[in-house]
């Protein structure tokens, strides 16, 4: 705890310690909560438990387009929403597109 934070402590009128004990660090960088319970390590905890529960039929990927084929793949998207297609997305027209190329015919350079 700095110096600036104890003068502005002193300041605030509190006899249970209360404040001091939320103000408090641990190594490690967790708040100690009153009773000494440790409000980090639970939520490490947690996090390691939705870690454990992430969908194996996708997975995150991220990709470098143009600005063209960005603004393309986005019309596309509100056409779709125009006529109907209400959870139309950038990544279903990727999808479709995969589906649908025909490598065999793919120039060497695009």
């Amino acid at each position: 705890m700095t110096k600036k934070m104890r003068r502005l402590l002193k300041k605030i009128p509190d006899d249970s310690g209360l404040v001091e004990t939320l103000y408090s660090r641990k190594a490690g960088g967790s708040t100690i909560a009153p009773g000494g319970a440790l409000k980090g390590s639970r939520r490490k905890q947690k996090l390691k438990k939705r870690r454990g529960r992430r969908p194996t039929h996708y997975k995150l990927v991220c990709i470098s387009l143009y600005n063209h084929d960005i603004q393309k793949l986005e019309q596309h998207v509100q056409i779709l929403k125009q006529r109907g297609h209400t959870k139309a997305n950038k990544s279903q027209i990727i999808r479709f597109a995969i589906d649908k190329v025909a490598v065999e015919k793919m120039p060497r350079v695009y």
